[in-house]
């Protein structure tokens, strides 16, 4: 009987010292998990807001200010940073942040899209959706955004809808406004910048 007693015994303290290891190892999971480094946020690296302006991000152009009149009508994009205008300090370092800046005749835009537009000036985010590849290409015919990447293509008019390839979803939206002639931000994207894990396209019916 002592015999038994003793083995349950061992038995409910390798039970207990089992589960306070366990509790430990997940109280250092936790502790190592809040130790794990935050990005910081630079004014380099802060999104666009409300009042940026925005320069021309490459080319013999780079830096300059854009203005409406800058921006062919129905294309080709520029492809732009946001610059704050208090401290001039240009928004580059953050990826995420590049934008293209379009022009059309805003009866062109549905009522959606142009909503968020101003004289014509649209712009979008240029991170695709699909595997966050720049958008840098313009197919003229069609009047739409390429991804050189899978070949992932976006419809401008059309609040950047995906007609063709992989992409799950449209490009984020920036609304813009224009004010003495320059292109400025009225508000941040309007939905999350790049790929977003376990988003897909909804299954068609039949």
């Amino acid at each position: 009987m002592a015999d038994k007693t003793d083995t349950t015994r061992r038995a409910i303290l390798q039970a207990s010292l089992g589960a306070g290891l366990g509790l430990a190892g997940l109280s250092a999971l936790w502790v190592a998990g809040g130790l794990k480094p935050k990005k910081e946020v630079t004014p380099e690296s802060e999104p666009p807001k409300a009042g940026d302006r925005f320069v021309v991000a490459q080319g013999p152009d780079k830096g300059k200010l854009i203005t409406a009149e800058m921006l062919p009508l129905e294309g080709p994009f520029v492809l732009a940073w946001p610059k704050d205008p208090k401290t001039g300090v240009v928004k580059n370092a953050e990826r995420n942040n590049l934008a293209m800046l379009i022009r059309f005749n805003p009866d062109e835009y549905d009522e959606k899209t142009r909503r968020y537009t101003d004289r014509g000036v649209a712009a979008f985010s240029a991170i695709c959706t699909h595997l966050g590849c720049t958008v840098s290409q313009w197919i003229a015919d069609k009047k739409v955004f390429l991804c050189p990447c899978h070949k992932g293509q976006y419809d401008p008019r059309h609040g950047a809808q995906v007609i063709g390839g992989p992409p799950p979803r449209p490009l984020p939206m920036l609304p813009v406004k224009v004010e003495n002639g320059e292109v400025v931000a009225a508000g941040g994207f309007l939905s999350p910048v790049g790929p977003m894990a376990g988003f897909a396209l909804p299954r068609s019916e039949g």
